[in-house]
């Protein structure tokens, strides 16, 4: 069976200690997963976080996209070094709350685009950085960095499996993986099926499970049941984590291009979905 996640995002833009609460509401909801977004890890409450995961009993995952400030592909020198410094910050926030998956834009700012197709001296720029960062979180554990491939409007950089494994692949440490998200691979890759399969299960790390247009999961245009089926084959056993945005946050929004609301609200959407990706599960059996 698949575990089945919630982001953090369907409730709060920034996850701060007034939100710690969600984390127990996640698990009373049916998930198995609560993937937290750090939107600013220089105040991410980490004891906090680790003390009620702890208390809750739940698995827990991070994911990030990089900010402006920590781009690195950036021309700028300084930028590149403060990339460095936000991508070690995120290993230690996961190993201080005890997750194992760090997913999100991890190569590059989230939302840069150069206007020109990606260039060589990006590549080694963006290798070079993920090659310190996860040498540095396999020296204190067994952190998972998973790099997600994001559609052509979000990133020039990275946009479909193939290349993500490539970069992994010359990154060369083995703990970076791929995070696939539906929403992002319906717009970019030619087949889900073989999108999973390019990864294996070598270099799939981690999954979201979002709808074509960020609605409730099982009423977009995904082929849930293609993926679902490439997923068992492949030996797939992490989470599948359900994520949307809310139209009113005022961070995102610009990234995310969310204009209207899709249900009552953001955990409607989540719990509906769950059931919607249940069923389907079910019906592979």
């Amino acid at each position: 069976m698949f575990k089945f996640g919630v982001d953090s995002l369907i409730w709060t833009e920034e996850f701060t200690e007034k939100d710690l609460p969600l984390i127990g509401k996640a698990k009373e909801l049916g998930f198995d997963v609560i993937d937290i977004n750090v939107s600013h890890p220089e105040r991410f409450p980490a004891a906090a976080v680790q003390r009620e995961i702890k208390n809750v009993g739940i698995e827990a995952v991070t994911t990030i996209g990089l900010p402006a400030d920590s781009n690195p592909i950036s021309p700028d020198p300084g930028v590149r070094r403060h990339a460095l410094e936000t991508l070690k910050r995120m290993v230690d926030i996961n190993y201080e709350i005890g997750s194992n998956i760090l997913g999100g834009v991890l190569y590059a700012a989230w939302g840069y685009l150069s206007g020109r197709c990606r260039t060589e001296e990006e590549w080694q720029w963006s290798v070079a950085a993920m090659r310190e960062a996860s040498g540095y979180a396999r020296s204190r554990g067994d952190l998972v960095l998973a790099i997600e491939p994001v559609n052509r409007f979000e990133s020039h950089f990275i946009n479909i499996a193939e290349d993500a494994v490539k970069y992994c692949k010359e990154v060369g440490t083995g703990n970076v993986k791929v995070h696939l998200d539906a929403f992002h691979m319906i717009r970019e890759e030619a087949s889900f099926r073989a999108a999973v399969e390019t990864c294996g299960q070598e270099y799939l790390g981690y999954v979201h499970v979002c709808e074509s247009n960020r609605g409730i999961p099982g009423t977009g245009l995904v082929p849930w049941a293609e993926f679902f089926a490439a997923l068992k084959d492949t030996g797939y056993t992490g989470p599948l984590t359900i994520e949307s945005f809310d139209p009113n946050f005022e961070e995102l929004n610009r990234l995310c291009a969310i204009w209207r609301t899709f249900a009552a609200s953001g955990e409607e959407l989540a719990v509906k979905g769950l059931q919607n990706l249940k069923g389907i599960e079910a019906s592979l059996a």
